[in-house]
């Protein structure tokens, strides 16, 4: 199983991914972890971002073909699904 760490930026609410130590705003510049030991490490060193009160809820979810497999974070991944105008999804018009 391959997955992902996600959390939410507590300033502005964006979606953010882990990237070794730190967030990027893009899924497909995120760090993927095939091994579930390094997968929780870097849960365990993302919350130390939330008690800097920097993110919030950070956790993993399953990715496989380099997708989520959630509609969740399918969702999450693409920007706010009321208005295409908005977000990320807007960048790729």
């Amino acid at each position: 199983m391959v997955q992902m760490l996600t959390a939410n930026r507590l300033i502005d609410g964006r979606v953010l991914y882990w990237k070794e130590g730190g967030w990027v705003e893009t899924l497909e510049d995120a760090e993927r972890f095939t091994d579930t030991a390094a997968a929780e490490a870097a849960l365990t060193a993302a919350k130390d971002f939330v008690a800097r009160n920097l993110v919030v809820n950070p956790y993993l979810f399953e990715i496989k073909d380099g997708r989520p497999v959630k509609e969740r974070e399918i969702i999450r991944a693409a920007g706010p699904s009321v208005r295409t105008d908005l977000g990320k999804q807007a960048d790729h018009v």
